[in-house]
């Protein structure tokens, strides 16, 4: 069933079940289900053949690429970019004639983080914010703030900026962003933008 606010846009061939909120100017796209007592923020975008499973929340300016599904148990904060045919679990021990329904594992992704195309994040382990899971990646432990993190299983292999660089810090753990210029320092193995 479609809901009637115009605020947003669904393709004719999206699904939406009701109720759901969601935000003003997000779209959509074709063969989308977005299942009930879900939450989409402001201006997201969501990318052809996605499913977004119920009580999932979604923070403003989230984009979906194709092919995605997000379980029951995440959590996106605003400004995360979810790579095509990246894959959520909810469930650490799946079993087909097992239900484990009251059993979903929650997961953060925080704000500003991006997940590369056919990376696998296994459920309860959170995104630190603007940490950028490199194409392909299984992530199976905590990813911190920053970090950039490649390979099967994940590893940390340096650090990000807010606008999607690689940092490079000098001896005195400074770090400047090429394209914001906006400084960033590392200190106990955690980065922080200097304001």
């Amino acid at each position: 069933m479609k809901s009637q606010n115009k605020s947003y846009f669904a393709h004719e061939t999206a699904v939406i079940d009701e109720p759901c909120k969601i935000g003003k100017g997000t779209k959509i796209w074709h063969f989308s289900h977005i299942m009930k007592n879900c939450e989409l923020g402001e201006n997201c975008n969501i990318g052809q053949n996605v499913v977004v499973s119920p009580d999932v929340k979604l923070g403003r300016n989230v984009k979906v690429q194709n092919n995605v599904s997000i379980y029951t148990g995440v959590i996106c904060e605003e400004d995360v970019f979810l790579g095509p045919s990246m894959v959520f679990t909810n469930i650490v021990n799946p079993r087909s004639a097992v239900v484990r329904r009251g059993e979903y594992v929650k997961t953060v992704v925080k704000k500003g983080a991006s997940i590369g195309a056919n990376a696998t994040i296994v459920c309860g382990h959170d995104i630190g914010e603007f940490a950028f899971i490199g194409a392909g990646a299984v992530v199976t432990k905590e990813v911190p703030a920053y970090a950039l993190v490649v390979g099967n299983p994940a590893k940390q292999v340096g650090w990000m900026s807010e606008y999607g660089h690689r940092l490079h810090f000098d001896d005195e753990g400074i770090a400047v962003c090429p394209e914001s210029n906006e400084k960033y320092k590392l200190k106990n193995n955690k980065v922080s933008k200097i304001q």
